[in-house]
């Protein structure tokens, strides 16, 4: 793989010094609405309550980050002044409001936003999730298939780093059904690994992957079986990888993480393991804001000495050949006419 100048300093802009991503997630939004509208007996969270907590969570979580994931609908708006400029800035693009149709899920941009923005705004790197099964509908399959490819050349156009999310999901014949933001309860290991592989391929532009545990998070205790899956979900991601959290708990997330450093992630990429306990005190903003300054402060930087120890730097993932990476101007020309500057 060869980076150009914009996904080059996108992508270290995410990351320490030494090359290990360890961010935080604040772009979720049916996990944060539901249980405000529920706590407060409404059919729809009000905005100014779900904006609020976003930019406490900005505001408190991002010491120990060295990128934070915001959403154009709430975080944006009202956190972004609050997000310190020497911390990376990635831009989710997806509705949460997905399609959902009998063959499967179909995925769409938030309106009025677009690769092309979130580059304007300083954005340091495009972020899309794609819900996919490789056995749903065929025409569904294709769809997102088509969608992921048509951000990966817009990223590529505007030169600036494409981190896709995979998320497996139950389809309607299966017996978990649900249209929750959670880890599939029956998730098969062969879904995980059959997406990585087809997202893999050059032609979807991919930079960085932000994947699921390819087992269930309960399931990750640490044998030779399990990590296997772990080893061939990152020889077949061919790129640099983090772990997202899909709402386990914290120590089954700390587990999946061994195993994903051990398979060679560069880090993570997680949210509700980190802010969701603190978050279920909701509405004593009081009990929120302290338990994000004790208890998620505490985790996050225990994950994030983890990543320290044991992930591998994203620069010197074998992708990118002998030496690591760095940006090499693709022919004599380009070299030669800006030789003298």
């Amino acid at each position: 793989m060869q980076l150009t100048p914009g996904k080059l300093w996108g992508i270290r802009r995410m990351a320490d010094a030494r090359g290990i991503f360890k961010m935080t997630a604040v772009d979720q939004r049916p996990p944060i609405k539901g249980p405000i509208a529920k706590a407060l007996g409404l059919p729809e969270a009000p905005w100014e309550e779900v904006a609020r907590f976003k930019a406490l969570l900005i505001e408190t979580l991002q010491g120990p980050s060295t990128a934070l994931l915001l959403d154009p609908h709430y975080a944006i708006p009202h956190g972004i002044d609050r997000l310190a400029p020497a911390k990376g800035l990635i831009v989710t693009l997806e509705d949460s409001v997905f399609r959902e149709t009998p063959g499967g899920r179909v995925s769409s941009d938030i309106d009025e936003w677009s690769v092309a923005k979130i580059k304007r705004m300083g954005g340091d790197a495009v972020k899309v999730l794609a819900w996919y099964r490789p056995d749903a509908d065929r025409a569904v399959v294709r769809q997102q298939q088509d969608y992921v490819k048509r951000i990966g050349d817009e990223c590529a156009r505007y030169d600036i780093p494409f981190l896709l999310e995979l998320l497996v999901y139950p389809l309607a014949s299966d017996s978990d059904q649900t249209t929750d933001y959670v880890e599939m309860k029956e998730k098969k290991a062969d879904h995980v690994l059959a997406s990585v592989e087809e997202f893999a391929k050059t032609e979807y532009g991919v930079d960085i992957f932000k994947l699921e545990s390819p087992v269930n998070a309960e399931d990750a205790d640490g044998s030779a079986a399990v990590q296997a899956v772990f080893d061939k979900m990152g020889r077949l991601a061919g790129r640099p990888w983090v772990m997202l959290s899909a709402g386990a708990g914290k120590e089954a997330f700390r587990r999946v993480l061994e195993h994903a450093f051990r398979a060679g992630a560069s880090g993570f990429l997680a949210g509700r393991a980190i802010w969701l306990d603190a978050f279920e005190n909701y509405p004593n903003w009081a009990e929120i804001e302290n338990g994000l300054k004790s208890e998620a402060i505490t985790y996050l930087s225990d994950i994030a000495g983890l990543a320290d120890r044991e992930a591998t730097s994203w620069n010197a993932h074998p992708a990118y050949g002998e030496g690591g990476t760095c940006f090499r101007p693709a022919n004599a020309s380009f070299r030669h006419r800006y030789a003298a500057i």
